[in-house]
């Protein structure tokens, strides 16, 4: 099973659609901030989720991941892609919580590294991460060297943050 967390109109292919609307192409409709989803646990092969989390608050976004990792199968993967914290993007939206997110939350969702830095906060999910980032269309004609001095030094670089998340257990 496949699963497209908060997947709004536009569903990708293969996948069940959750969403907390009842829309074209939901097939599920979940109120994805609270545990427990209605998925058994290790029950699902991958979990893609796009410009949802940012709508979430900061304790729902520890519920979301924490529900991602218990879902998930051993080994199986989550795409997560939101607006990168340095692109106007990530504060046009009104509906959008604080914080933005950044890259650094991914550290977070990995236990060996919580149980050494940050051991009071309440994530059970482990996972072992990576990320890309989808730059801005100014970018798009640029030489590899400037797109990447440009993502370190430079707002309204990278417009999406896109981590993928692997589970651990």
């Amino acid at each position: 099973m496949k699963l497209d967390l908060g997947c709004g109109l536009k569903k990708q292919e293969g996948h069940v659609g959750v969403d907390s609307l009842s829309l074209p192409g939901v097939d599920v409709v979940a109120d994805l901030r609270v545990a427990p989803w209605p998925w058994p646990d290790a029950s699902v092969d991958r979990v893609f989720s796009a410009h949802f989390v940012e709508h979430l608050t900061a304790a729902e976004r520890i519920t979301f991941f924490n529900e991602v990792w218990r879902v998930l199968k051993p080994g199986a993967e989550a795409e997560i892609i939101t607006p990168d914290w340095s692109h106007a993007s990530a504060y046009g939206d009104p509906t959008h919580q604080w914080p933005p997110m950044s890259h650094w939350y991914l550290v977070y969702l990995n236990r060996e590294w919580r149980d050494k830095n940050t051991p009071h906060v309440p994530y059970t999910c482990d996972f072992v991460s990576r990320y890309s980032f989808q730059l801005d269309e100014s970018l798009r004609d640029e030489p590899a060297e400037t797109k990447r001095f440009a993502v370190g030094h430079y707002t309204n670089s990278a417009r999406d943050l896109q981590a993928v998340l692997t589970k651990r257990g």
